[in-house]
Parts: structure tokens; C-alpha cells; sequence
């Protein structure tokens, strides 16, 4: 992929090697609270469950991972790995985490970060893409933009999938 100017003013570019401990700052935007809800601790990143999204990140087949920039400074992040993760469907399908700092959410900045992931994806062969989102969250609308269907659901998320 080739870093991209936006007419933003933010470039959407690969995560560099010496980035990659962003992950965990994103990994914890990304946690859904709903309204009135109070904020979990920043260590429930190192829950097993959890610590599956960064951990090791750049050794997986299908490690990915494309930041928004805004002036030297990563703001956002879409990454993928297989993982046996909420959104998990197989073993040939990358999941999907994006998250923004909340001050660059609503902009299309995350839906331009998961077009682009989108096109990597199916540029490497990747015939589909899976994530799990909960139902409540804001960003089920983004994630049907960009091609995302929900193919399966429990009492409180989403299975989605994009086709590629």
C-alpha cells in the first residue's frame, strides 16, 4: 500500500514495525461503552482474550495494519489477524479491530481506513473478512457501508461479514 494525502488532513499509511505497541492504546479506544456506563480499567487489555488482538502482532499471515497520520501522529487504526476472536468465523479469515481517538470519530476517516484495509485484504486473496461488533454500538452502520452483513448474532453482538 501506498501512503495516501488525503484532502483532509490526514494520510492513511501502513503501521510501522516501531508502532506496533500503538495497538494497545487502539485495542482500548475500541472497547465499546455504552452512555452511562463507566469505563473499564486500561490493563483489561492484558485479558487473554484481549491481548490476542496485539500480541505477537507482524508474525500472523494476515497481520495488517493501516493508521490514519495527522501531522506525525496516529489517530486511528483498522488491524487485522487470524484469531480466534469474537468475531471469528474460520481459519482463512482475517478479523477485523479499528478504532479512532474519539476527537477524529464521524469524519470518514475510519470508513476510508477500512476501505483501504478491505482492498489490501482481498488484494492478497483474502476472500472474506469477519469482526464482531455489538449491537448497541455506533459504528454498525459504518461496517454495512463498507459491505459488512451480519451473518449471525448473539444476545449482545453482531457476527459480520464482508465479502471480497
Amino acid at each position: 500500500m501506498k501512503q495516501e494525502k488525503t484532502d483532509g488532513n490526514y494520510v492513511i499509511r501502513p503501521l510501522r514495525k516501531d508502532e506496533t505497541e500503538l495497538l494497545k492504546d487502539f485495542l482500548y479506544e475500541a472497547i465499546f461503552i455504552p452512555e452511562g456506563v463507566e469505563p473499564p480499567a486500561r490493563d483489561i487489555i492484558v485479558q487473554p482474550e484481549l491481548k490476542l488482538y496485539y500480541e505477537g502482532f507482524g508474525t500472523g499471515r494476515a497481520d495488517y495494519c493501516i493508521v490514519a497520520d495527522v501531522d506525525g501522529k496516529v489517530v486511528g487504526a483498522v488491524w487485522t489477524r487470524i484469531m480466534k476472536d469474537y468475531g471469528h468465523v474460520d481459519d482463512d479469515t482475517p478479523s477485523f479491530a479499528i478504532s479512532l481517538y474519539k476527537e477524529y470519530r464521524g469524519q470518514g476517516i475510519g470508513t476510508h481506513m477500512m476501505n483501504e484495509m478491505l482492498a489490501l485484504l482481498k488484494e492478497k486473496g483474502y476472500k472474506q473478512a469477519s469482526l464482531a461488533v455489538q449491537k448497541a454500538n455506533y459504528a454498525v452502520w459504518m461496517y454495512e457501508k463498507v459491505g459488512f452483513k451480519t451473518v449471525d448474532e448473539n444476545a449482545e453482538e453482531y457476527i459480520m461479514v464482508c465479502e471480497l
